[in-house]
């Protein structure tokens, strides 16, 4: 099954030759490697150029090429006519040697599949305790494994606000809970959301359908957008098995304000992505869980060392919200 790597990057030089240098430990290996690059300066470029990698071709988009979406279809529209898979990476990932060999093994084991992700593993903290295990209001339990809650899913379950989906499903109220949580438990899970910058589609997902790029520069929550629309049509799966590090590199990320406006504004999109006429209940849900997980933003000012991050970010948040009044998304 050829396959193709699409790796969208932005002023993130170092971070991305770790990525490349786990590629080319892979116990399957790319029959291409696009690097579609939205950077304002060659650092990217220049160390390429310093190593050797296989099967490489590199792309400098223009301006008005630039951003998370945009360059993602910049991308698909130069893969080989050959190619099956269409594979996506974060810049700041690390994979695990056998990461697309895990992928690629779910398509031909569920060949109905569209789309397969990886699985973050520097980010769960779940313990296996077996399947008769009785969890408390601190923990969140799932075939077989817990993890301890984080306290906005505590409050929310107190307020009777928590997603009544499994994890990778959004509900009809949205604020689901991500495939983050699904446990490392080594099995597939079906799943109708996955994370971006670690999946995979069929190339004929990209016949019909592309990246909104309603979601301009950073383009939080893309995902979540696009893959709702992919399990319209067909099914999604999380291998739990095809392993990989997430670092979380603070380059090219926007500043906390504009973050908080985006989370409410482009969460807002999402939920009507996959509810686009919710009825009262569910209406008054969305909002409740928004204004409830911005007053817990607001109380970081005080619980957080991070104070001046909180504020803004509960500051964006919140005007982002009262946007929605004279100007939702479209």
């Amino acid at each position: 099954m050829k396959f193709s790597l699409i790796i969208c990057t932005y002023m993130r030089p170092e971070p991305l030759l770790k990525l490349l240098l786990s590629v080319q430990q892979q116990t399957v290996y790319p029959d291409e490697i696009l690097i579609v690059d939205g950077s304002t300066d060659d650092a990217t470029k220049a160390i390429l150029q310093m190593h050797v990698i296989d099967n490489i071709r590199y792309y400098k988009v223009l301006d008005h090429e630039r951003g998370l979406t945009k360059q993602r279809n910049y991308g698909v529209a130069r893969v080989g006519e050959e190619i099956e898979v269409v594979c996506f990476l974060d810049d700041d990932t690390v994979l695990e040697s056998d990461y697309f060999e895990q992928i690629l093994k779910t398509y031909s084991d569920y060949p109905e599949a569209l789309g397969v992700g990886g699985y973050i593993i520097n980010e769960t903290k779940s313990e296996f305790v077996g399947y008769d295990y009785k969890p408390i209001i601190k923990e969140y339990y799932f075939d077989g494994w817990k993890q301890k809650d984080g306290s906005r899913f505590v409050m929310r379950k107190k307020l009777g606000l928590d997603s009544d989906c499994p994890p990778g499903y959004s509900s009809m109220y949205s604020h689901g809970r991500s495939v983050g949580f699904l446990p490392p438990s080594g099995k597939i899970y079906p799943v109708e959301m996955l994370m971006g910058g670690v999946s995979s589609f069929r190339k004929t997902v990209f016949n019909t359908l592309q990246f909104s790029t309603y979601f301009e520069g950073y383009g939080l929550y893309e995902d979540a957008d696009f893959t709702l629309r992919v399990s319209k049509i067909g099914k999604l799966y999380l291998n739990t098995a095809a392993k990989l590090n997430h670092y979380h590199d603070a380059a090219g990320r926007p500043n906390q304000y504009l973050y908080g406006k985006m989370v409410v504004r482009n969460g807002w999109y999402v939920w009507r992505t996959k509810n686009p006429n919710p009825i009262f209940k569910h209406q008054l849900k969305w909002h409740a869980i928004t204004i409830l997980l911005t007053v817990i933003r607001f109380t970081n000012v005080i619980t957080s060392s991070s104070r001046k991050e909180a504020f803004t970010e509960a500051l964006g948040r919140t005007v982002g919200w009262w946007s929605l009044l004279i100007n939702k998304p479209k």
